[in-house]
């Protein structure tokens, strides 16, 4: 008989999703989307009825996880991804900023089983709030899928979801819509899900040369990054960068600011540059569209985060807890 694992999050993310996928391969999983205290005592029948909780981002629905976990005996495991271990006053951004949260975030961490970051920047960002262990297990990759395939175009994109106005500084749009503005033989395309206030303000803001496009399945995403060449991520945090991986994997040559894990992501196949710098955003963009595609970018990305690394590691801790 399969253990069980309580997967606990606030939204059903791409990443959430792979995750259950590769712990249903080894566990039977309930998945319990928590949305307030109203689901308290749905999460703590499903946290009793499991062998282990698993909390995706270190919030309030994490708190719960890891309080009813130790009540009934069970082990936690913590997943710190970005936001809810950020404290940025300048943008601002980050759970961490707000004194109550931070103290109730410090505590989930310290009493946890197991704590797991998805960076190395992330995790040196946990480890401001929390003395203790917390292992690496970066995303991972489905490289058999998102792989390259026709002509590059002299295009760039980037992938952002704005769900409210301050998302645009913190994923660096007001960065890349100047740049595509110093740029208006080139096009642009911002892709996401974007609250309806949040696209107006874009399209405000954007040269005729963007495209504000809406939310793309997989395949749709993967025809995107095929066509595009390059990919620009000038965020002001970032603790992993998913979309990112996947069109470096589709060939796409990054160019990405010098914040969170974006330089530790891209490593020496793309342009690194400071975050806010439009001039060397602008220059970048111009070097790397010269350039075209990168298969030394696919190539780190299936070297360094496949999915199959993190499928690995993420059921071998499992397995050990």
């Amino acid at each position: 008989m399969k253990r069980r694992v309580c997967l606990v999050y606030t939204k059903l993310s791409t990443f959430v999703d792979l995750d259950c996928r590769i712990l249903s391969e080894a566990f039977d999983v309930m998945r319990v989307a928590y949305r307030g205290k109203r689901d308290l005592w749905r999460l703590a029948r499903a946290v009793r009825a499991c062998d282990i909780s698993l909390s995706w981002f270190a919030s309030g629905h994490a708190a719960a996880s890891v309080s009813l976990s130790r009540l009934f005996g069970k082990r936690s495991v913590v997943i710190v991804a970005g936001w809810d271990v950020a404290a940025m006053p300048e943008i601002p951004y980050g759970a961490m900023l707000s004194p109550k949260t931070r103290r109730r975030t410090t505590a989930t961490l310290e009493r946890a089983d197991c704590v797991l970051a998805v960076s190395e920047a992330n995790r040196k960002e946990a480890l401001q709030w929390v003395d203790r262990e917390i292992r690496v297990v970066p995303l991972g990759v489905d490289t058999s899928f998102f792989g390259p395939g026709g002509a590059k175009e002299e295009t760039v994109t980037t992938v952002a979801s704005v769900t409210h106005e301050p998302i645009i500084r913190t994923k660096g749009l007001d960065i890349f819509l100047q740049v595509a503005r110093r740029l208006p033989e080139v096009p642009f395309s911002v892709v996401g899900r974007h609250a309806p206030e949040c696209e107006a303000i874009l399209r405000s803001l954007a040269p005729h040369n963007v495209a504000i496009v809406g939310w793309l399945e997989w395949e749709g995403l993967r025809s995107t990054f095929r066509r595009t060449m390059v990919y620009a991520q000038l965020s002001a945090h970032e603790s992993f960068g998913l979309a990112l991986a996947e069109a470096m994997a589709c060939e796409c040559r990054p160019v990405v600011s010098d914040c969170g894990s974006l330089p530790e992501l891209v490593g020496p196949s793309g342009h690194v540059t400071p975050y806010g710098d439009v001039d060397a955003a602008t220059e970048a963009v111009r070097a790397a569209l010269k350039e075209g595609g990168s298969p030394e970018a696919r190539e780190r990305i299936a070297h360094t985060y496949p999915i199959e690394a993190r499928r690995e590691q993420l059921l071998g801790i499992l397995e050990t807890l």
